[in-house]
């Protein structure tokens, strides 16, 4: 417990102080008094888009009762206290009054901290005294009403005569237990819902009873009046509850904290601030105003689905301010929500986003609220989203995407989610992947479909075809892998099947891609599989498209994408999709044939650079004829990728927020230099690299021809020993065989290759390629294209 406030606190800025305050106390008052020149003053005020004619009544000022149950130094309290000040003078209150009537009436702190509690109130008389002046201040008998919870412990004895003095009747069962629960107050802080009913009226009654004479029973009088006082300020319900609570996963607190998280808040156990947030809502009386600055987790993550579910069914969302990383100075996103506690599905709450770019080295925003830059046709203004709890209820888990667009929301309560189409599952965990993982080249072929077979793990960023490359020992069904104690084994109904992939961790953008029958998959590679191949390519074209990478994040916005999200894109199948299929079929094609073009995918069969459709007469005319091909099929996929975009950007109605274009780095072949190696470098730095890789690959094929490895007479990979291609050595085997579909890792050339052997045969090679008359021009043209690391070579 003596960790905690220095562990949980973190400084509030005074624009999100003002923010909070304004939207909660300000919006209350105002909407009782809607004359009022309160706006002038509040520059961090959102009005309601349509007048509220529902509200809480609030006769006058003396009546607001504003809490903040994790008061800190008081930062909450004294911007309320200058907001309340101008309530009650536009109100006529004489100014000398006003003062005392503030901390009498309208501020409660509760806090665990006492030298935080100290400066809270001393900051409160600090305001009293700047507007009282010194002389008046000092005779002002009111005192801020700052609450520093505290310990209490009593032992059994002590109670029984203190209630044989004042009366056994008082101590019913009830306050027994409330006087138990402060134990650890510090600890559990404004966490303690006090049994109690009605700490108040015991309070007044042991007012009664006088034991300053009393040595042995003052004491105890003494720690009852503090749990009363303290069980008063926990039980009170509030107008306004203002407060920037305590951030800290429960998993890193102490089990007194985790056994009343579980126990009483079992939706937002796992952070203290979710906790807070409930706990804010019981503070609140009914159509009054919950404001926090939290983190941004509970809008999301599937955790707190049942939370958000809870809330929703509590308060309604009248504003928020949603903050990127650093704008409060931390790391991680945070977000200003103000609740009304009343249920209104359909009441339009104004959402903003606020970005570190949208912000002063002073920490304030340079505009407020700034242009939106998420989603402009979801918003009006340009400025504000306006979205209701209704519209977040047809996206599974509720999340809180705000800046979706009517359209986008309609999607997601109108359509039939994927799930409803196909079966997605992570597929084996093997408990010991060093053990029963290779590389495809590290696999006996005498093994193949016998001991190894092809395993999907995911991989990089690449769109509907690849990252193929790895074979799992699955011999005998997997009875090594299933003696494993961490093995898993899921979904294994669709082990070999037709399917589509992606990888589960997505820190960039999501990417399907086509899942050949004939493959396993592993728990980081979830797949998916429909009835039929015609749905399998509707679903790969859907998964591939613009808005669905942002549709995933809002999904699970954590740097997972998991089979579970899957099945929650809406998919909406209309005539006008026909052309998806084959538009995806040939994606595919394409793709796999990009893929197939590395030697290090299974499925190579020979350089493109010397295939018939690219070979000129020398090295140098092959490139560019292999190289015009690339940005040609490069273009063609570009084509192909934004006419599948549009037609499900029409089909979605999403015309006004989005274009189909994609960025030619997201053109995911690897012939192509913007996906290879990124837009970070110039056009001209890339297509060097490329030159040098592509030499580099020939030279690898090259000495694969010299080894025995391919031959130029036949494709594919050859036997050496046996001088026969390997679909001629796997047709020998005895059960069903086919090759899947590979990777392309460029193998390393250094100076272990290049013995003088190896140089001279490579020469010749060159002269047996291409003829003896090119010869000078094409070892001209490797050694320029190589640069200085294998230049010395040739």
């Amino acid at each position: 417990a003596e960790n905690i406030p220095a562990a949980t606190q973190l400084f509030t800025p005074h624009w999100i102080v003002r923010y909070l305050v304004e939207n909660s106390l300000g919006r209350l008052w105002l909407l009782n008094r809607p004359n009022s020149r309160l706006p002038v003053r509040m520059d961090y005020y959102i009005p309601p888009e349509e007048p509220e004619t529902d509200f809480l009544q609030i006769a006058k000022p003396e009546e607001i009762k504003l809490c903040d149950p994790a008061c800190g130094s008081g930062h909450m309290l004294t911007y309320a206290f200058d907001l309340l000040y101008a309530i009650y003078e536009e109100e006529g209150y004489a100014p000398d009054d006003i003062p005392a009537l503030i901390m009498e009436h309208n501020l409660t702190g509760i806090e665990i901290d006492e030298r935080a509690g100290a400066l809270a109130a001393f900051a409160l008389a600090m305001k009293a005294a700047e507007k009282l002046g010194r002389r008046k201040f000092l005779k002002l008998a009111v005192q801020p009403n700052i609450v520093v919870l505290q310990d209490v412990c009593f032992g059994e004895d002590e109670l029984k005569d203190y209630m044989a003095e004042v009366g056994r009747d008082l101590f019913t069962a009830d306050l027994r237990e409330t006087l138990g629960q402060f134990e650890q107050a510090k600890n559990l802080g404004s966490l303690i819902q006090p049994a109690l009913k009605d700490p108040t009226e015991v309070r007044r009654v042991l007012a009664s009873h006088d034991f300053d004479g009393n040595l042995f029973l003052s004491g105890t009088h003494k720690q009852m009046r503090d749990i009363l006082q303290m069980a008063e300020a926990l039980s009170q319900h509030y107008h306004v509850v203002v407060a920037n609570p305590p951030y800290a996963a429960t998993s890193g607190l102490n089990a007194k904290l985790q056994e009343l998280g579980n126990l009483n808040f079992p939706n937002s156990k796992s952070d203290l601030f979710a906790m807070f947030i409930e706990r804010g809502f019981d503070l609140t009386v009914d159509y009054g105003y919950s404001a926090m600055v939290t983190m941004q987790s509970w809008m999301f993550l599937s955790s707190y689905a049942k939370f958000r579910n809870k809330v929703e069914h509590q308060a309604t969302i009248s504003a928020m301010v949603h903050m990127g990383n650093m704008v409060m100075g931390i790391a991680f996103g945070t977000t200003a929500t103000i609740w009304r506690k009343s249920i209104d599905s359909e009441g339009l709450g104004a959402f903003c986003f606020v970005d570190h770019e949208d912000v002063r080295e002073t920490g304030r925003p340079l505009k407020f609220p700034p242009r939106n830059k998420r989603n402009l046709a979801a918003a009006g203004s340009g400025y504000l989203f306006r979205a209701s709890s209704k519209d977040f209820q047809g996206i599974p888990g509720r999340p809180i995407a705000y800046w979706l667009s009517k359209a986008e929301f309609r999607a997601f309560s109108e359509c039939e989610p994927l799930g409803n189409y196909a079966v997605s599952s992570n597929g084996i965990q093997t408990g010991n992947n060093g053990k029963y993982v290779r590389n495809w080249p590290e696999i006996s072929f005498a093994e193949f479909q016998k001991k190894w077979f092809p395993y999907n793990k995911g991989g990089r960023f690449r769109k509907w075809y690849g990252n193929l490359e790895n074979f799992v020992n699955w011999k005998e069904n997997g009875k090594d892998i299933r003696s494993e104690k961490n093995h898993c084994a899921r979904g294994e109904e669709f082990y070999f099947k037709l399917g589509l992939t992606w990888s589960d961790i997505t820190s960039g953008q999501l990417s399907a891609r086509l899942l050949p029958a004939g493959c396993l998959f592993d728990a980081t590679g979830p797949s998916a599989f429909f009835a039929d191949r015609e749905l399998t390519h509707i679903g790969l074209a859907l998964m591939n498209a613009k808005f669905t990478d942002a549709w995933s994040k809002i999904l699970n916005p954590t740097v997972h994408f998991q089979s579970g999200d899957f099945r929650k894109i809406p998919l909406k199948i209309t005539d006008s999709q026909s052309p998806v299929r084959d538009i995806s079929r040939e994606l595919v094609a394409v793709s796999k044939s990009d893929w197939d073009a590395y030697e290090t995918s299974w499925d190579f069969t020979t350089l493109p650079l010397l295939s018939p459709d690219h070979r000129r007469e020398t090295l140098e005319g092959s490139y560019l004829r292999l190289r015009a091909h690339g940005q040609s099929i490069t273009d063609n996929m570009q084509r192909l990728e934004e006419e599948n975009n549009r037609i499900f950007i029409e089909a979605y109605g999403l015309q006004d927020e989005l274009t189909p274009e994609v960025p030619i780095e997201e053109i995911t072949l690897t012939c192509n230099p913007a996906y290879r190696y990124g837009v970070k470098i110039s056009e001209e730095e890339r297509e060097q690299r490329l030159l040098a890789d592509t030499t580099a690959e020939f030279l690898s094929y090259a000495v694969g021809c010299m080894f025995g490895r391919y031959s130029l007479d036949k494709p594919g990979l050859v036997l050496a020993n046996q001088g026969e291609t390997l679909a001629d050595y796997l047709a020998q085997l005895p059960e069903p065989t086919f090759m899947p579909d590979g990777d392309n890792v460029i193998p390393i050339l250094d100076d272990t290759w290049f013995t003088d052997d190896i140089v001279e045969r490579f020469h010749e090679f060159l002269r047996v390629t291409f003829g003896e008359e090119h010869f000078q021009a094409n070892v001209a043209f490797i050694e320029s294209a190589l640069g200085k690391s294998l230049r010395k070579y040739f």
